[in-house]
């Protein structure tokens, strides 16, 4: 490994082919490849096209020669893919992992480590930058109707300048204002537009093209460093001539801070318009939404959904002396009340839960809105040191020592 290892850099794969069908120089791809090939990882875990460049699907790929089909990116890849590796993987207890990150995939894999759900020693997370996704049928629907675009002719999306910019394979470009769209419903899932971390420096390595300018620009991929981990990664790939390298400029460094301020402040203007009014304890929140939750058909598919809610044994089906298997069933305000309980302290406003929800509950908000007042009591933010105590249970300890 080499001595030293720069904090930043611009970067680019040395392989053709990959270069050619990754988005920004293939760096994500050619570092996945590696760590398959030099058996530091057994399998990757990414996404691939399911149906289409809309429909983004889980896929674990334990051949290096197999990693090229996860290159690029698919327009709405709204997946958590820390479900995946908590269920489907037993939480890396028997194999190393390498995951291709969001940053709400970081944080929640963060506090499934924490919750013991996951081995830490035994996942490496290569995050990516994240404006935010676009949830599948209502983007097809505006790429349509607003950009009068064939949503099949659309080959990337971008946030650029306050646009939410989309390119056809001709190289045509739209762009719309993103707060105008949003404003009428469109654009972002609604979970992505509060969100409070666009670079994902809770991940091993972050990588984006925001900041990459000059004669790189759209070739080369923003990499950046946040733990011994990933230096080691980065270093070894570069050692092994697999990616090209270059000191990145000044105002490309000053250009992602602004993307990433930007972005931070759009986020920080959508809280406050979600929380106003939510004043009080959790049940003032809940009677807020009464009517919202009245809806609830009790599918249970915000706790298949959420990665979070992971008993194997939900209470809410174990016979007890409110209701009983195939009888009684609790009222919806319990159900959404019984969660929360039990993981909303961890939330890490990902969304899965309203993308799911057939009647169209905006759980997520709800749940965001209740952890907020975790924070602000406890100091306490999801999904970073997984040496970080767990908020109640740190109030138990101080308890206990009083």
């Amino acid at each position: 490994m080499s001595a030293n290892i720069e904090k930043m850099y611009y970067a680019y794969s040395a392989n053709d082919d990959i270069k050619a069908k990754g988005e920004y120089g293939g760096v994500v791809t050619t570092i996945m490849k590696h760590l398959l090939e030099s058996g530091a990882v057994d399998a990757v875990v990414g996404v691939e096209e399911g149906h289409d460049l809309y429909d983004a699907v889980p896929c674990l790929v334990t051949e290096p020669e197999d990693i090229i089909k996860t290159a690029g990116s698919i327009h709405c890849g709204t997946l958590n893919l820390a479900k995946f590796v908590y269920k489907y993987l037993d939480g890396c207890r028997d194999m190393k992992v390498a995951v291709s990150c969001k940053p709400c995939d970081a944080m929640t894999i963060r506090e499934l480590i924490k919750r013991g759900k996951i081995i830490g020693d035994n996942i490496i997370m290569i995050g990516v930058n994240c404006g935010g996704t676009l949830p599948p049928v209502p983007t097809m629907r505006m790429i349509e109707e607003v950009y009068e675009l064939d949503p099949k002719d659309v080959v990337k999306e971008e946030i650029s300048k306050g646009k939410l910019i989309m390119e056809t394979a001709d190289g045509e470009e739209k762009g719309f204002g993103i707060e105008d769209l949003e404003e009428d419903g469109m654009g972002r899932r609604e979970n992505c537009q509060r969100c409070s971390l666009k670079i994902p420096s809770n991940a091993d390595l972050a990588l984006g093209n925001w900041g990459v300018i000059g004669e790189l620009a759209g070739k080369a991929t923003f990499v950046e460093v946040f733990t011994d981990k990933g230096s080691e990664i980065l270093a070894d790939v570069i050692d092994a001539g697999l990616i090209e390298v270059a000191e990145p400029i000044e105002k490309g460094i000053k250009i992602r801070e602004n993307i990433n301020n930007f972005m931070l402040k759009a986020s920080n203007a959508k809280k406050e318009v979600d929380y106003a009014g939510t004043t009080g304890d959790i049940i003032d929140v809940f009677h807020m939404y009464d009517e919202e939750f009245s809806k609830c058909m009790k599918c249970y598919g915000c706790r298949e959904a959420c990665p979070l809610c992971f008993c194997e044994d939900c209470c809410l089906e174990a016979e007890g002396p409110e209701w009983v298997p195939g009888g009684y069933t609790p009222a919806a305000p319990f159900f959404h009340l019984t969660r929360m309980v039990h993981m909303v302290d961890a939330c890490t406003n990902c969304g899965q839960c309203s993308d799911v929800c057939p009647c169209e509950i905006p759980v997520s908000k709800v749940w965001s809105t209740v952890n907020n007042k975790v924070r602000d009591v406890y100091g306490y933010i999801p999904g970073f040191d997984t040496d970080d105590r767990i908020p109640f249970t740190e109030h138990i300890s101080k308890a206990k020592k009083l």
